[in-house]
């Protein structure tokens, strides 16, 4: 990105909001609905008679449970009454019908499910609810932005600090920009925090000069009436959970599929949820990413030639507000009785506000890296929507779905070729991810705590009492100057990326990694004591900021010395 985007951010490439897709899919809403009942159905009832009678009673049973088990307020008050329906009008049906009887009944009754969950799960955009909400927040991050840099709330009306020198978009973003004018983009980022959603919806917008995109919320939010509110007017379309039955993940599925084929630009969590480890994802959930892969088939069936462009987003924290309570929940999962399992709170707004003060005020900054952009099968295209193979030569996207001569749904296949979008995707994690002087020095940190005690797992060295041991600095200095030289070779490669800070001298280099972590956790993974020593609160906490550049094989190259040895207190 050129110095006078980077300061000003982009024009909106469709200036008009009522040209925007996820405006004109809100406008043709029944219509769209019509569709997604209709898709569902079709495909659903390719089953046998047997199977589809098996389905239905396992939805009916689970919805059921769901209702007495885990009941919300955000649920239709005649939830239990349509189940009960359903239910009747499932037993009503004779063992002595005949198949086309029985089959003429479960699809009727699958339509009627069917309709039901499309019309939960389909959101609206209202431009004026969109103004507003743009309005607010550009006012609220910037007036907040303002007040703690300067530590003091009557500088809440003042405009000398800026959102646009905090939040730093980076990237491929002129390349993104130019893939909307000739396609679809569906946009994968990395999830470490709830902020995430907030952050990339604005970024997008206020500085990428992209169109809104469509976006799942969990249905949960919608308990609370203000959220409710604006969820159901901002491009949200509604995924709830706790319904895990067939005929709800085809639904779901459908209305993805379908939008992507309308050229509504989507956006969604690969991952699944937040990490919890602190590491960029490699697992990823694959059955939103499949239905891209299907809607450029459809697209292609329909004899058009858009494309669907995949970009995957990495975004970099120096600090997450839930980082304490996520590596929690991570080590109780992979310790099961070795650890003790704690609450991860629901973060409300004033909760999310003291956190973007205590980040604003401590000049941090937030990075939006955008990946390089590839097709629904994960070869790299350029700026015109070209597709190019391992070896740079252009390739006919079309080709990959042919089957004698034409363009042919075959599931298997396309199967396939969402697993290795999936690997494609987590590829990119890493090659575009920017690496972060606390990133950089939490990783450092941890592995002199590893090598000091190499008889120990992981769980025993979480155990030792971080207050006992000081990190000498000329092991710390040591060990990060022989992982920056690894890194640069490696961002010469191509294989990860480097924020500017790192270029830094070493010792202003770690001071900023060292403070820059310390700023929110009560328990601080680094910080210096009152004799300028580096010391953790908590290594637990460390260990979740290390995480970061796991995967990478970077503790192999650092060569150990005798005297990188813990000091006690």
């Amino acid at each position: 990105m050129d110095e006078q985007k980077k300061n000003s951010g982009y024009d909106h490439v469709i200036p008009d909001i009522a040209d925007w897709p996820i405006y004109k899919l809100s406008q043709d809403r029944r219509h769209f609905i019509a569709e997604i009942n209709t898709f569902t159905l079709e495909r659903l009832m390719q089953q046998p008679t047997g199977k589809l009678t098996d389905m239905l009673s396992k939805a009916i049973y689970q919805e059921r449970a769901r209702m007495k088990e885990e009941p919300w307020k955000v649920d239709p008050p005649n939830e239990k009454q349509f189940w009960r329906k359903i239910r009747g009008q499932l037993l009503g049906q004779s063992l002595d019908r005949s198949e086309e009887e029985a089959r003429a009944t479960n699809e009727e009754i699958l339509r009627k499910i069917i309709h039901r969950y499309a019309e939960e799960i389909v959101g609206t955009f209202q431009i004026k609810t969109f103004l507003f909400a743009r309005r607010f927040l550009t006012l609220f991050f910037t007036r907040l932005l303002n007040t703690a840099a300067s530590r003091n709330w009557r500088r809440f009306f003042g405009s000398r600090h800026r959102l646009v020198d905090r939040l730093l978009v980076e990237g491929q973003v002129e390349a993104v920009r130019e893939l909307m004018k000739k396609g679809t983009v569906i946009m994968v980022p990395t999830h470490f925090s709830n902020l995430d959603s907030i952050l990339i919806g604005y970024a997008l917008d206020s500085f990428a000069g992209l169109p809104s995109f469509s976006y799942g919320a969990g249905l949960n939010l919608y308990n609370t009436g203000y959220t409710a509110y604006f969820m159901n007017r901002l491009g949200a379309y509604r995924v709830d959970r706790r319904k895990k039955n067939t005929i709800y993940l085809e639904t779901l599925k459908a209305m993805s599929n379908l939008s992507i084929q309308r050229g509504v630009n989507s956006l969604f969590f690969p991952g699944g949820t937040r990490s919890r480890s602190g590491a960029l994802e490699t697992k990823l959930k694959l059955g939103l990413l499949s239905t891209a892969v299907e809607a450029q088939r459809g697209i292609y069936e329909q004899g058009r030639t858009e494309k669907v462009f995949i970009c995957p987003l990495i975004l970099s924290y120096h600090f997450v507000l839930e980082g304490q309570f996520l590596i929690e929940q991570h080590l109780k999962r992979m310790g099961r009785e070795r650890y003790i399992k704690s609450k991860d709170e629901f973060y409300s707004l004033r909760k999310l506000a003291k956190f973007a003060w205590q980040f604003f005020s401590e000049e941090n900054d937030i990075t939006l890296s955008f990946g390089q952009p590839m097709d629904v099968v994960g070869n790299y295209v350029d700026a015109q929507g070209r597709s190019f193979d391992q070896y740079g030569n252009e390739i006919d996207l079309r080709e990959y779905f042919y089957s004698s001569g034409r363009v042919a749904k075959d599931l298997q296949r396309e199967s396939e070729y969402t697993k290795q979008l999936g690997d494609r995707i987590v590829d990119r994690y890493f090659r575009d991810n920017i690496v972060l002087t606390s990133h950089l020095i939490a990783f450092a940190a941890f592995q002199v705590l590893k090598n000091n005690f190499k008889r120990l797992d992981l769980y025993g060295l979480l155990r030792l009492p971080a207050e006992d041991y000081i990190f000498p600095i000329g092991t710390i200095k040591d060990v990060v100057a022989q992982l920056r030289d690894e890194l640069r070779q490696r961002a010469a490669a191509g294989k990860i990326k480097m924020s500017e800070q790192l270029s830094w001298d070493l010792d202003k280099l770690i001071a900023d990694g060292v403070n820059r972590l310390g700023t929110y956790h009560v328990d601080k993974p680094l910080r210096y004591n009152k004799e300028g020593q580096i010391i953790s609160e908590s290594f637990k906490v460390l260990y979740f900021y290390h995480n970061r550049l796991d995967g990478y094989g970077l503790e192999h190259t650092i060569q150990w010395k005798k005297e990188y040895a813990l000091q006690l207190v």
